[in-house]
């Protein structure tokens, strides 16, 4: 089997560069599946706010505190 730089090396010019954008494209796809974990450091973060409002007023107090 030949390998990949045999393979490219009989392409075009125009399609060498187009194998090596395809290339970059997967390498990039390939760092996206590698990335981190989510974490959940907020989890509980709003837990002192439970009992003076209800999730749907939690819900709009948090969206101004993200806007100021």
């Amino acid at each position: 089997m030949a390998g990949i730089e045999d393979l490219v090396k009989e392409l075009s010019p125009e399609h060498q560069r187009e194998a090596l954008d395809f290339v970059a494209y997967l390498l990039q796809k390939q760092k996206r599946k590698q990335a981190k974990p989510l974490r959940q450091t907020w989890a509980g973060a709003l837990r002192r706010y439970r009992g003076t409002y209800t999730a749907l007023e939690l819900q709009k107090e948090s969206l101004s505190w993200r806007t100021e």
